[in-house]
């Protein structure tokens, strides 16, 4: 997708995963009871199943593969499905499942060593970059376009397009299958619009002047909520709007520095703005505090990922539950964008067994068992399960909108999570300048050329 090719150091920077609020999960094996079977499927894809099941079971029965994966709810989901699996397949399956944290360490660690003991990886696609480079992981192309390998009914184009395009081909080989991701969006009051007449931003313009109209409108409101914490977290939520207004930090095909350009003035001084329309502490404002100013009912709108959303909608959290409803985030003057990150499932050029991983990797990610996949608590990667939510989901239509704003800027050919090994520093910087900014102890201009000093010093590459 991009043209730069940057080569990362051993231990990315995992701080940058502070940039997405990602879903939590157990790795505990859950138990069966209570769970929908792979019986409730289609009778006909029953039928599809039994039949692929029975070749690759002549073919693999006996074989064990290895997993790498991360502690989350999609591995939960995957987990539960093992053991129809194993049944259908003969193949059987070895878990191993550990926080994000260590599970790249892990990874990176079995690749330099050529042991090979893993034959199915779960991928976050801020390592995309450098796992394509190292050739730790393969394409899987070869296995796409093989009907023998990969059936009808696992239904590539099924998947939702920026989660395809956005973080998992590379060059335009394809690396690695998609199992869960997240965008982000606005969410806002409804029983304030509805009060005072108002109608959800559509272009980042209204969204301030809808912001300006609610600060102060009654006691104790402020206008939005977003995230400011001096550093990472500050330029993490300035990212929410960047791509609406330039195309980032760098140019991600020249490496030219973009900080002090005219478009990217333009985003931070919108971002600071904003935030002066904000409560008075969000100065110290990460993800988890700028959801709870908006659930305790502090801001008319919201500005965040869509994996922490579910809370906002929590009777038990969220003092707004009855009150809300989501839009897409509003276009800006460069267009339509929306953040956009994940995992997906990959295969490493050191497996033994890769066609038996390929079996996996079809069964778990197929349209065929995206019902039991979802009933399970996965989270949604597909077209038909974001459209399958029923009348009255707040969530998943407007989820659906936002990631065809997010494949917008794939199609712009702009990476949301920018491609350097020295991001975290980069980040860093770029979000110390900008609170600096926000208390007015410099302006948005000079915060600007300061930041794009340092990053020119720091390097991308």
């Amino acid at each position: 997708m991009r043209k730069i090719v940057f080569k990362f150091p051993l231990l990315l920077l995992f701080t940058f995963i502070l940039l997405l609020a990602a879903c939590g999960g157990s790795n505990e094996e859950a138990d069966s009871e209570g769970k929908k079977s792979a019986d409730s499927q289609n009778s006909s894809e029953n039928s599809d199943l039994a039949a692929w099941g029975k070749e690759i079971n002549e073919q693999f029965s006996g074989e064990e593969i290895n997993l790498a994966f991360a502690s989350h709810p999609s591995t939960d989901s995957f987990q539960q499905m093992t053991k129809d699996f194993e049944k259908l397949t003969g193949i059987k399956v070895r878990w191993e499942v550990m926080e994000q944290t260590y599970l790249k360490n892990k990874q990176l660690m079995d690749f330099t060593s050529k042991t090979g003991t893993y034959d199915v990886l779960m991928v976050d696609n801020f390592w995309g970059d450098e796992y394509v480079t190292k050739k730790v992981i393969e394409p899987l192309d070869s296995y796409l376009e093989d009907e023998s390998l990969t059936p009808e009914w696992f239904n590539y184009e099924d998947i939702v397009p920026a989660y395809r395009n956005g973080f998992t081909k590379f060059d335009g080989k394809t690396y690695g299958i998609p199992t869960a991701g997240e965008t982000r969006f606005i969410g806002y009051r409804t029983d304030l619009f509805e009060k005072y007449d108002k109608e959800p931003p559509k272009t980042m313009a209204e969204f301030k002047e809808l912001a300006e109209f609610f600060n102060g409108k009654e006691d104790d409101l402020y206008g939005v909520s977003m995230r400011a914490q001096r550093g990472i977290h500050f330029a993490s939520g300035l990212m929410s709007v960047l791509y609406n207004f330039s195309d980032g930090f760098f140019d991600q095909e020249t490496g030219q520095i973009l900080m002090d350009n005219p478009k990217t003035v333009e985003a931070l001084q919108f971002y600071v703005d904003m935030l002066k329309l904000a409560p008075p502490d969000v100065a110290s404002y990460t993800h988890e505090e700028a959801l709870s100013a908006f659930m305790s009912g502090k801001s008319a709108m919201w500005l965040d990922a869509t994996a922490i959303a579910p809370q906002i909608l929590d009777p038990e959290k969220s003092s707004i539950a009855d009150n809300v409803a989501f839009v897409p985030t509003p276009e800006g003057p460069a267009g339509r964008a929306s953040a956009l990150a994940g995992w997906s499932m990959a295969i490493p050029e050191t497996s033994k067994k890769k066609e038996s991983a390929w079996a996996f990797i079809v069964y778990m990610n197929s349209e065929a068992m995206s019902e039991l996949y979802m009933a399970n608590g996965g989270v949604p990667v597909r077209t038909s399960q974001f459209e399958a939510a029923g009348d009255g989901d707040k969530l998943n239509p407007v989820i659906l909108e936002a990631l065809e704003d997010a494949n917008a800027l794939v199609e712009r050919g702009i990476s949301w999570v920018p491609p350097s090994p020295n991001l975290g520093q980069i980040l860093d910087r770029v979000g110390y300048y900008g609170s600096m900014a926000l208390s007015d102890e410099i302006s948005v201009e000079e915060a600007s050329i300061k930041a794009q000093k340092e990053i020119e010093d720091i390097g991308i590459d």
